[in-house]
């Protein structure tokens, strides 16, 4: 049985930084490329950031380019996300995904239960 497990969310003041953590437990973590995606409050789920299975392809929304920076150690089965210069319309419940290939993809088969962002003004 895969598993993801966020970590690290809270709640900070803007400008502020913030690293989440997802761990994957049941299948062979640097096989896959994984992400991070995001839900705000009355919004639909957007994509965030994502990387392939071995680190050296990323990718990033417009909104996070330059203030967020996606990274895994294969070692760890861990994904970092970290999350500098946060501004209020960051806040949301941030979601570690897991693909199916090694490279990233569209389509994510694996999510985790969310961990909860909040940026203060």
């Amino acid at each position: 049985q895969v598993q993801l497990v966020e970590s690290g969310g809270g709640l900070v003041q803007a400008g502020t930084s913030l690293r989440l953590s997802c761990t994957t437990s049941g299948r062979t973590f640097s096989n896959y490329a994984m992400g991070w995606f995001r839900q705000a409050p009355g919004k639909e789920r957007e994509f965030v950031a994502a990387i392939d299975w071995s680190g050296d392809s990323t990718y990033y929304a417009d909104s996070v380019k330059g203030r967020f920076t996606i990274s895994r150690d294969n070692t760890k089965n861990t994904m970092y996300l970290q999350m500098n210069s946060l501004k209020p319309e960051d806040t949301a419940v941030y979601y570690c995904v897991g693909g199916n290939t090694r490279w990233v993809g569209r389509d994510y088969a694996y999510w985790g239960q969310g961990t909860q962002v909040t940026v203060s003004s």
